[in-house]
């Protein structure tokens, strides 16, 4: 009988069964019954038999995946002294706070007496038995060359900064540095995205794939949250990637590919406005698509950068024009443009009834959402346009776009995408503006 199995024939057992089984054992049998990780785990948890150099637990948030990762090292570093393990995160900060520190981090689930003393001044973590583990920020791929492992955790592989081609960077100074011990060996946590290092990942050779859902691990998820996810994210793209663990591919020929999303971001604006655009795509009807409502500007450095995605779903008219008019105050918009072609004169009225001082531009479409959509990709192409942190939804949309009019995206109308495209036009497309230069 397997570990997991045993724990669920644990499980089963009735109350009083139970309670006279825990009578039964001392105080030290109690604690380590608590910690027995191979005794709770679910099958997607366990670490796969056979050879393998890389084992990638692919799947949705809340599987347990860090769980998995830290049970891991801690296995490694209990049973080996002489072990010295790499903790690789998208940053340093992220490292200490969910790798080491966190609910299911390597301290919380360490055995009384096990836990191992971290030093934040050396980014340090050492056991007992004298293993070490080292703190490195995806983000510094210089951190990772010289070092020397012979084990390593790396989470969130699909979060690391991929500007630069950084996280390849980072990946393949770890694995240069894997030449220590008989055996050495990489875990890999991630919920996935179509990044380029994931899919290069992905086909390499000696990698072990574990995939799974959110719902893989219920038994230790608040029911109150599956139904919330459930119903939130259902079968949409999100839902379909961050809960069932799923690879969204790119679509052939689509404008937009996930790897030149990736290859446009950044963690937050890194030149100052010249100028704020809010683009809005107005819904049809009061409770059919989203309103689109894009927060845009274009920096000193003539760089445009999306800064928020503000759009608002089965809203009402008023509903939806108050979310523009919050995005415009908070963003200090110079202009406001919406689309007027599902009636122009109600858009400009329920705006303007939001906020009178509104600095509105009415727009009309007279082409196709992807027809207007194709030049601002070609911006995207060219390296003017870049996102400041992620925007999920509207990537999701921006990636179903197709050349001659066709999208695959989610939902029936590319709302976000659409007002997207109306913010870069009036940027960077309609009226161009000289980046201020500093003479200073």
């Amino acid at each position: 009988m397997r570990a997991t199995e045993r724990g669920r024939s644990f499980d089963a057992l009735s109350r009083q069964a139970s309670r006279a089984l825990l009578a039964r054992m001392s105080q030290r049998q109690r604690h380590a019954l608590r910690t027995h990780w191979e005794l709770w785990a679910h099958d997607g948890q366990i670490a796969p038999d056979g050879d393998w150099q890389t084992w990638l637990i692919l799947a949705g948030r809340g599987f347990g995946k860090t769980r998995a990762g830290a049970e891991w090292v801690r296995q490694v570093a209990e049973s080996d002294p002489a072990a010295r393990i790499a903790l690789v995160g998208a940053s340093l900060g992220e490292v200490r706070a969910v790798m080491v520190q966190g609910d299911s981090g390597l301290q919380a689930i360490a055995p009384r007496g096990l836990r191992p003393r971290f030093a934040p001044s050396t980014r340090t973590l050492t056991w007992p038995n004298g293993a070490q583990a080292m703190l490195y920020s995806a983000g510094e791929p210089e951190s990772l060359r010289g070092p020397q492992h012979s084990h390593a955790w790396c989470d969130e592989l699909a979060k690391w900064d991929m500007v630069g081609s950084r996280a390849a960077m980072a990946w393949d100074n770890l694995q240069l540095g894997l030449r220590l011990g008989r055996d050495p060996r990489v875990v890999v946590t991630t919920t996935p995205r179509a990044v380029p290092l994931l899919q290069r990942l992905l086909a390499s050779e000696g990698v072990r794939v574990t995939r799974g859902s959110t719902y893989e691990n219920k038994a230790n998820l608040p029911p109150a949250f599956l139904r919330s996810v459930r119903r939130e994210y259902g079968q949409s793209l999100l839902g379909r990637q961050e809960l069932d663990g799923e690879m969204i591919a790119d679509l052939p020929g689509a404008l937009w590919t996930r790897a030149l999303l990736e290859a446009c971001r950044e963690p937050s604006a890194a030149s100052a406005p010249v100028r704020t655009v809010v683009g809005v795509d107005p819904p049809a009807s009061a409770h059919g698509d989203a309103c689109g409502i894009v927060v845009c500007a274009l920096g000193e450095d003539g760089i445009g950068r999306v800064l928020a995605d503000c759009s608002v779903e089965r809203a009402s008219p008023e509903q939806w024009a108050r979310a523009v008019a919050r995005a415009a105050r908070a963003w200090q918009a110079d202009r406001v443009v919406a689309e007027a072609n599902q009636g122009g004169a109600m858009v400009a009225s329920v705006l303007r009834a939001a906020d009178v001082a509104l600095p509105l531009r009415l727009v009309h479409a007279s082409r196709g959402k992807v027809a207007r959509a194709e030049p601002v990709a070609a911006l995207y192409e060219a390296g003017r346009i870049r996102h400041a942190g992620p925007f999920a939804r509207l990537e999701d949309e921006l990636c179903g776009l197709l050349p001659g009019g066709e999208y695959h995206g989610p939902g029936r109308s590319p709302d976000r995408a659409d007002a997207l495209v109306w913010a870069m036009t009036e940027l960077m497309l309609d009226r161009p503006i000289t980046p201020r230069v500093s003479l200073a």
